[in-house]
């Protein structure tokens, strides 16, 4: 059984989740291909970027291989750059709404033991030093990143 501040975590990652999605159905594909700012990544990219962080989070937690592998390099090593082909705002909404299920379904079977268990990416020694790097640390931070790129996403909507 989960305790509530576990829930709360997986209940907030969810709700950024939401927004997300509901930024991606506000408006017409071409809408997304602008940049946030000038200088800045365009909206399809934050949104292949997010995917593919999220993809990463299977390995990380210990819930198996990334689902859309090929996304990597393209939206979290590589910069964003407008002359490349990227997924389409259908595929990469597709891709969003699946890797989210996947890691829901996941999320919902660990128990609290689980979540306060390391990652991946920390050894059994740095994580006896540091129990604070473990899976729900994890989302938390996941949680923030997504809210991060949500800001950048608000200035994709027209002024009035």
């Amino acid at each position: 059984m989960k305790n509530q501040a576990i829930t709360q975590v997986i209940k907030s990652w969810e709700g950024q989740n939401k927004a997300i999605a509901d930024i991606f159905s506000k408006f017409e594909e071409d809408r997304y291909l602008n940049e946030v700012a000038p200088g800045r990544n365009r909206g399809i990219y934050l949104l292949g970027h997010l995917v593919a962080i999220s993809d990463l989070m299977l390995p990380l937690l210990g819930l198996g291989s990334q689902l859309y592998p090929g996304l990597e390099a393209q939206f979290v090593t590589n910069p964003d750059a407008a002359d490349q082909p990227t997924p389409s705002i259908a595929v990469l909404k597709d891709c969003w709404e699946t890797i989210n299920q996947t890691l829901a379904g996941h999320f919902a079977s660990m128990e609290e033991a689980d979540w306060l268990s390391r990652h991946t990416k920390v050894s059994e020694e740095d994580f006896l030093k540091d129990p604070s790097r473990n899976k729900l640390n994890v989302l938390i931070s996941r949680t923030g990143h997504i809210n991060y790129h949500r800001g950048q996403l608000a200035f994709l909507t027209p002024k009035v």
